[in-house]
């Protein structure tokens, strides 16, 4: 399947930002399972490609005169490879292993992954530990904060696919199985907007697996991946930094993901 994006992220601020820093893992690259036919990045002002310890394509875009407003726009052509369930690559998957303040578990949590895979360490666990984790954490816009860990979301009871993936490496972790979160777009089936999306990779038999907590997939084949980390923080596709600006922030993204018509490149 081949995917056209359009992304654009917009922010407007109640008085004039003095300097800002974004930092940019809209890009995404070639791998087993996708090819990018073309890809670029509008930004005010040039921003150098590099990567991040993740292996991500990170653009840090910085911006030191004041400003009111800060459009960013990514554009592109990917193919996705449907068939693929799995994907190798060259990094360790020993970093996964490590908790960070958004996925460290509680006893809540280790208790609930301990139960739900009874021993078992193998892909049919996981699928039912992500089966299990949406049961027990349905799916509920603004029921957390972007800030919320995944014991707190999980305590609640509800959340959005950054907690369900929080969750998910939360507990993978806590058995043994390294975990990474993955940002990136879900194409759903038809021509409306789409929000970015989060899902989880879990390490099994030597290549990383795909479990998307949110909406029950275990395998990626609408998911096309941007960046990947320990959670949100690490992976994210805009995060920045401001000096000034005034209290009020307003955060506007818009992604268009409609299929190429057959022979369009």
């Amino acid at each position: 399947m081949k995917l056209s994006i359009s992304h654009d992220t917009t922010y407007r601020y109640d008085d004039l930002v003095r300097a800002s820093i974004q930092y940019l893992r809209l890009t995404p690259q070639e791998s087993e399972r996708q090819h990018v036919l073309s890809w670029e990045l509008t930004l005010p002002r040039p921003a150098r490609a590099q990567r991040d310890p993740y292996g991500n394509v990170l653009h840090v875009l910085s911006i030191d005169e004041p400003h009111e407003a800060i459009v960013i726009r990514a554009r592109g052509q990917v193919e996705i490879d449907e068939s693929r369930e799995l994907e190798h690559d060259g990094q360790s998957p020993l970093p996964f292993l490590r908790f960070t303040r958004l996925t460290t578990p509680d006893e809540a949590l280790r208790a609930f992954a301990a139960s739900q895979c009874a021993g078992q360490r193998d892909r049919a666990a996981l699928i039912g530990l992500m089966q299990a984790l949406h049961e027990r954490m349905p799916f509920r816009p603004g029921a957390t904060r972007v800030d919320s860990t995944a014991a707190e979301a999980f305590a609640g009871g509800a959340g959005v696919c950054q907690d369900h993936t929080h969750a998910f490496l939360a507990c993978a972790r806590s058995l043994g199985v390294p975990a990474r979160f993955v940002s990136g777009y879900l194409y759903q089936g038809s021509d409306q907007d789409l929000a970015s999306h989060a899902w989880a990779e879990a390490w099994l038999d030597d290549a990383w697996y795909s479990f998307d907590v949110t909406n029950q997939l275990a395998r990626p084949e609408r998911h096309l991946k941007l960046a990947v980390g320990l959670d949100y923080l690490d992976a994210c596709p805009v995060r920045g930094m401001r000096r000034g600006g005034g209290m009020g922030e307003q955060m506007h993204a818009r992604v268009e993901a409609p299929p190429l018509l057959r022979g369009q490149q």
